[in-house]
């Protein structure tokens, strides 16, 4: 909390060592000799007048969309916070749910329901085990790296790109524009020391952590998730992405629940033909 407390306060100083950086790069520019034959400076001028004015019209769009721009990041920020903790005390306290779902089953599906909750929720625990793990390694990674290049805020932003990090796909890019917007104010060696941390951390993540943690753990092929994620983000678009891989994990113990006892019954039928 302290850091982001810093970080807030300081924002107005890096705000302007940012518009001191970007006019030092102007100066030294249009000081070159080939700039001024050129005359240059009258198509900066006339670029800057356009492109104020696109700024304008984008800002205006941007004020008139801002409620749902608002109601988009707020609706996949609680999703992705929440359904993490209610997957949980879904696990913590299934053992009520057991009792009341066998009063609606008969009497001889009550322990087929059972052993298959117990399935399904062994799943969903090795689902949220499997990203804490990967949000753990993200976490930690890109910390000790920001600390090693000397990034300011290194444990605010290692947090923030663990809890993105969920996000299929956007995640790691909404991750990293924090620091990236924040190296941008200090130097551009900054800049490019953060993105290679950045890309390291997600090329290990990618590579190795999760086809490896939830892959294999949810008996899943990496190739599998791919595609998962593209279809469920087709269909229902980034919420779609984060929950395509559990439902389908769930989806995928329920079916070899049901063809398991298919081919015991239709064993036993054959056995007792015979």
């Amino acid at each position: 909390m302290s850091q982001i407390g810093q970080l807030i306060s300081k924002s107005p100083d890096y705000i302007r060592a940012l518009q001191k950086m970007t006019n030092g790069y102007y100066d030294d520019f249009s000081r070159q000799e080939w700039v001024k034959q050129l005359n240059i400076s009258s198509y900066i001028s006339t670029v800057e007048k356009n492109l104020l004015k696109n700024v304008e019209g984008f800002l205006n769009t941007i004020t008139q969309s801002l409620g749902s721009i608002i109601g988009m990041v707020t609706s996949i920020t609680v999703t992705v916070i929440t359904v993490p903790f209610m997957l949980f005390y879904m696990l913590k306290d299934g053992h009520r749910l057991i009792p009341n779902i066998q009063r609606i089953i008969p009497n001889k599906h009550g322990k087929q329901v059972e052993v298959l909750l117990g399935k399904m929720g062994e799943t969903i625990s090795k689902y949220i085990a499997g990203q804490f793990i990967e949000c753990t390694f993200v976490a930690t990674f890109t910390t000790l790296g920001y600390f090693m290049i000397g990034m300011p805020y290194a444990l605010l932003l290692g947090v923030m790109a663990a809890v993105t990090n969920l996000i299929p796909y956007l995640g790691p890019y909404i991750g990293v524009l924090p620091a990236i917007l924040l190296a941008i104010s200090i130097s551009s060696k900054m800049v490019m020391l953060v993105i290679i941390v950045c890309v390291i951390v997600q090329q290990v993540d990618g590579n190795l952590i999760y086809p490896n943690v939830i892959g294999k753990t949810l008996d899943i092929h990496p190739l599998t998730i791919i595609v998962l994620l593209l279809v469920a983000g087709n269909l229902a678009g980034l919420m779609g992405m984060i929950l395509g891989i559990p439902f389908y994990a769930v989806l995928k113990v329920v079916i070899k629940y049901f063809r398991d006892i298919y081919l015991l019954n239709n064993k036993e039928e054959n056995d007792s033909q015979k």
